[in-house]
C-alpha cells in the first residue's frame, strides 16, 4: 500500500487541513490534542477542547507540538493510530 508520510513538525498542516482533518475524524476531536507536559505547562485546560473542533483547530494551528499522533486518513475517513491496532483496523476496511 502507498502511504503519504508528512511530517507535521517540518511541514504542519494549515487550517483549512485540519479543519478538513476534524470533519473527517472518527475519533472525538479533542483526541487530536495532546495533554502532555507542553499543554499542562501552557495552563491549558482539556475540557476546553471536549467537542470542539473549532477550539482544536485554532489550538493545533498555533501549537503544531500538541497535535497526537500519528494520524491515519484513507479515503474519507481518519483515525488517531493509537493504540497503533487501529491503523491495521482502518487499512483493513
Amino acid at each position: 500500500m502507498e502511504a503519504d508520510v508528512v511530517l507535521y513538525m517540518k511541514a504542519p498542516p494549515d487550517r483549512d487541513t485540519l479543519e478538513h482533518l476534524v470533519s473527517i475524524l472518527e475519533d472525538p476531536v479533542e483526541d487530536l490534542v495532546r495533554k502532555d507536559s507542553q499543554f499542562k505547562k501552557l495552563n491549558l485546560n482539556a475540557d476546553d477542547y471536549v467537542d470542539n473542533p473549532d477550539a482544536v483547530v485554532e489550538l493545533l494551528s498555533q501549537r503544531k507540538a500538541l497535535m497526537q499522533r500519528p494520524v491515519i486518513v484513507r479515503g474519507n475517513r481518519a483515525i488517531v493510530g493509537r493504540p497503533k491496532g487501529r491503523i491495521a483496523e482502518l487499512l483493513a476496511d
